[in-house]
């Protein structure tokens, strides 16, 4: 847990909101809109070129397929 804490922080900032925002208009014109935390993730780890470890894929499917959002499930 220690060494998992000391890793490195993505923060969020202009970027990130930008593209934030730029997510949910793009759901709301695909009439699929999507919890603002979810939007907020995919967004933090598009800015940041990271791919998202979740087990939650269904959450997070739409950003992978229409924006190009990596996914590590298992």
């Amino acid at each position: 847990m220690e060494q998992w804490i000391a890793g490195p922080i993505i923060t969020g900032g202009r970027d990130v909101s930008r593209k934030w925002g730029e997510l949910m208009a793009y759901a709301e014109k695909r009439g699929r809109p999507r919890p603002v935390n979810d939007s907020w993730i995919a967004a933090s780890c598009l800015v940041h070129d990271v791919a998202l470890a979740t087990l939650n894929v269904g959450h997070f499917g739409d950003f992978a397929r229409h924006e190009g959002l990596q996914i590590i499930a298992s």
